[in-house]
């Protein structure tokens, strides 16, 4: 199909979508209890609780003895719902039903952290000790209490077991969790980590686990001879693999884990997964019956997008969210006429849905120097006709920008988004004509500088944003330019691996980590300083800088076209990066450590102007609409929101408040 084909077919979508928006709704308002710490039963007057009838006849102990001693508050949307029904998703929404739990949370406007398991914490003065204390009577879903261990377990058996986990990243390195009493512990740091506390709201269910059922699993706590007998009767290949099953619900015998989330695993095959509540949950609704509203829920396994998106448009499903995607909203929105979906857009909090990523570190020397030459990064940001990609693919509903931050953040300036933005083809060429990049052989597209072929192969996974559509028209506008570009489409499995190894010459991921709970911690997009599967740009000096790069002094921040590129390689320690990149990491460690908010604003500002100047990452388009399918029963989902992984998703809209009406 044509490129204009395709734009006009789009374009007539986007008119059916425009069309069938209703006059549209008031403004939706949300409790502005979802902006402030949890209140607590007693603090409300709530004196009495209430089950769920499915909790009937199970043989536990009465609510009261399942409930903490004074248990959280979470107000829904609007009204208090409905107890019971099945809800029906599949695989990949599974983690939109749950509520990620963990020590803290994050506020419905992403600019706090509450307590959430926790009932209070403490940054000490210096920043050097993180403290919690654990609200207390909160169980697991086999009713063992909630422990101090349970925190510490993670954080000192698995993370820093390098059996299990090989590499520490520098924010955890030499951090040690410390017991304090059976509901209070604390993080040590060995320099200040005032930031600890963003990570433990976000990542904090992964800090976690129940350390009464996993010690049976882990060399620390079981005999040589328990532990390989039980490996071999997992059919795993070592007790890592084994916990690393558990923890991820990969087999069928994840059904023992115990949990704290809302709901419990209870059956999993390769086809079907089903949840039911957990009888132990810990929060309850102003009215004090204990969530979560739905009784159950049943997951299907479904690996083709397009089978998902016709499920979601018929109504087969309760929710669909977190593979559909921006060009299916037309045929989602022509689905709302049989009255049994309603399709809410949210908007992606990622500041471009396609951030391309040149791998300064490959090992071909020829890209090197000519992805290091700033006007080599302008000529194809220049080359990009995003207000078209705009239109074709986000129905002029997206924003034309480079990479940066959101502009929620209180480190967004405007002129972040806008460097080398407009689309200006003729100046592509000219820069390219500077470099010394031309055609010589006549076939329309341009050499290197000494005459060899300049191919470039473009490798990425294809998941969540319109990554594979954006790239077939950014293929074009490249090569009118005389740039030869090849994309090849991997699987996840292929990106992970030839990312982490350095080997794609090219590659691109969706920019999310933009928002104030995560660009202070990981400023990825702009300072090498984490090996991801992600990010292929400068594993390399990432590797340097986890392994070897010690704080050292600061050099003055010069970018040039072009710079040395022979910095130090050092086998398995990664190699040196040039001065401009040392002084970026040094900041983020000094971003990291202050104890000044505006000293730390002051750096991050300086961190995103490098990225103003330097052009690492050339974005595309963000900001954009995001298709949350609801079917008709399903109530208490916000029409509106932010959808991205700095706010895990649904995390702040509270699923566990969302209910099943079967009379609507």
């Amino acid at each position: 199909m044509s490129h204009l084909t395709t734009k006009f077919i789009i374009f007539l979508l986007g008119v059916l979508w425009t069309f069938s928006t209703n006059a549209e709704e008031e403004k939706e308002q949300w409790p502005i209890e979802w902006y402030e710490p949890f209140k607590t039963a007693s603090e409300i007057g709530l004196t009495e609780f209430q089950q769920s009838p499915y909790l009937v006849d199970q043989d536990l102990p009465p609510i009261e003895e399942r409930l903490p001693v004074d248990p959280i508050v979470v107000y829904p949307l609007k009204e208090t719902g409905k107890y019971g029904g099945t809800a029906h998703i599949v695989n990949n929404d599974l983690w939109q039903f749950f509520n990620w739990e963990a020590a803290l949370t994050i506020s419905a406007d992403m600019s706090s952290f509450f307590p959430n398991l926790a009932e209070w914490y403490e940054l000490s003065e210096d920043g050097r000790s993180l403290t919690i204390k654990l609200r207390e009577g909160i169980r697991w879903s086999d009713g063992e209490p909630l422990k101090s261990d349970d925190f510490i377990f993670t954080f000192m058996h698995l993370w820093h077991n390098k059996e299990y986990q090989s590499e520490t990243y520098r924010l955890i390195r030499g951090v040690r969790a410390i017991k304090i009493d059976e509901l209070t512990f604390r993080y040590d740091f060995p320099r200040p980590r005032p930031l600890f506390v963003n990570f433990v709201a976000q990542y904090g269910d992964f800090m976690i686990d129940p350390s009464h059922y996993m010690k049976q699993f882990h060399p620390d706590f079981t005999t040589k001879e328990e532990l390989e007998a039980r490996v071999k009767e997992y059919d795993m290949f070592n007790w890592t693999q084994l916990v690393n099953d558990i923890r991820r619900e990969g087999s069928e015998q994840s059904v023992h884990v115990p949990t704290l989330r809302a709901y419990k695993l209870v059956e999993a095959s390769p086809s079907r997964r089903k949840y039911v509540r957990n009888p132990y949950y810990y929060k309850v609704d102003p009215e004090g019956r204990q969530l979560p509203y739905i009784d159950a829920f049943s997951s299907e396994v479904v690996q083709e997008h397009e089978i998902m998106a016709a499920m979601a448009s018929a109504g087969q499903l309760d929710f669909a969210a977190f593979q559909m995607r921006t060009q299916d909203i037309p045929l989602l929105k022509l689905g709302e006429r049989n009255d049994i979906i309603k399709v809410h857009i949210w908007k992606r909090l990622h500041s471009s849905d396609v951030a391309i990523q040149p791998n300064y570190n490959h090992e071909d020397e020829r890209l090197q120097e000519l992805y290091f030459d700033l006007r080599f990064r302008r000529a194809l940001s220049h080359a990009i006709n995003r207000d078209e990609i705009n239109d074709i693919v986000y129905f002029g509903e997206g924003t034309p920008r480079q990479v940066t931050v959101h502009p929620t953040s209180r480190f967004f300036k405007p002129h972040y988004a806008t460097p080398f933005l407009e689309y200006d083809p003729e100046k592509s060429r000219a820069l390219l004509d500077e470099i010394g990049l031309v055609d010589v052989d006549g076939d329309g597209y341009r050499e290197h500088k000494d005459g060899s072929p300049l191919t470039i192969t473009l490798e990425f996974y294809d998941f969540e944003t319109p990554k594979g559509i954006t790239m077939e028209l950014v293929l074009e506008y490249w090569r009118e330019v005389g740039i030869s570009l090849n994309l090849k489409n991997v699987n996840g499995d292929l990106q992970r691996e030839r990312a982490i190894a350095g080997k794609m010459e090219m590659t691109l991921w969706h920019a999310d980590r933009v928002t104030d709970i995560l660009f202070p911690l990981f400023p990825d997009w702009w300072v090498a300083r984490s090996i991801s599967w992600d990010r292929g740009m400068w594993n390399d000096w990432s590797r340097w800088y986890m392994k070897r790069g010690q704080k050292t002094p600061s050099v003055g921040f010069q970018p040039n076209p072009i710079w040395h590129l022979k910095g130090e390689r050092i086998k398995g320690l990664g190699t040196e990066p040039p001065p401009a990149m040392r002084q970026l990491q040094d900041w983020t460690d000094q971003m990291w450590e202050t104890m000044d908010e505006a000293e730390r604003l002051r750096i991050g500002q300086q961190i995103l102007e490098g990225g103003v100047e330097n052009l690492w990452v050339i974005g595309t388009v963000g900001l954009a609409p995001h298709p949350v399918v609801v079917s008709k029963r399903l109530k208490g989902v916000p029409l509106e929101g932010i959808w991205g992984w700095d706010n895990r998703w649904t995390l702040a809209n509270h699923p566990h408040t969302w209910y099943i009406d079967e009379g609507q």
